[in-house]
């Protein structure tokens, strides 16, 4: 009797280590579910386009060629790739609201910021949706050809021309002029397809000074 009742203890201890560790491993696994869904909300999505970059070429755009563009009384057609319509950041980029000096607000949903980066990061994570990543519109691609490392102040600048590199930017900026100033189009875009090949495309080559936009700009701000 004395042998079958400590089997009996046996198993019922064997038992309840059992049922410990069961529940033990469920609730390590509820735990971490719980912790990855209040992580989800702060994950930033990856877009494969530079928003820095992609900022940039839409200011020497809006600095260094639509002054012309809007003299010429031209319109750019959706097709060519320096439209609004294909920056995949302009819709975002048009919802910021500069208050002050240290103080940017979401135009969607009315969150301040003390700078302008940490908007961004909150459009990355909050407002991806926006988005619309299922075509290529990164404007950040362009920017060989429209000189953002010269505005930017990049160090690259200071590193020996590649001839190849020049050529392939000088490419890509007759290829744009073709495309959206076809001089079939009319006198006003005839004149605007020369003056971008002087604005743009004269600059990238290895050979004399390097100076973009040499037919000048937007009047700054006083």
């Amino acid at each position: 009797m004395e042998r079958r009742a400590k089997a009996i203890t046996s198993i019922l201890f064997l038992e309840f280590l059992l049922l410990h560790n069961a529940v033990s491993q469920q609730t390590f696994e509820e735990s971490a579910a719980a912790s990855t869904l209040k992580q989800e909300p702060h994950h930033t999505h990856e877009v494969h386009c530079s928003r820095e970059r992609s900022r940039a070429a839409w200011q020497i755009i809006e600095d260094y060629l639509m002054p012309f563009v809007e003299e010429e009384g031209y319109q750019i057609s959706t097709k060519c790739r320096l439209h609004p319509d294909n920056d995949l950041f302009r819709d975002q980029e048009q919802h910021k609201i500069h208050l002050d000096v240290n103080e940017w607000r979401c135009g969607y949903c009315k969150k301040s910021f003390r700078a302008e980066t940490f908007l961004d990061q909150h459009f990355d994570n909050r407002h991806y949706n926006l988005l619309n990543v299922n075509q290529t519109k990164c404007l950040a691609d362009l920017c060989g050809a429209l000189h953002c490392d010269f505005v930017m102040g990049s160090k690259l600048l200071k590193t020996k021309c590649n001839p190849a590199a020049a050529m392939r930017n000088r490419h890509l900026c007759e290829s744009l002029a073709d495309s959206c100033f076809p001089a079939s189009q009319g006198p006003s875009a005839s004149r605007l397809h020369e003056l971008f090949l002087h604005q743009f495309c004269d600059d990238h080559t290895c050979s004399g000074k390097r100076k973009p936009f040499p037919k000048g700009g937007k009047e700054p701000k006083c």
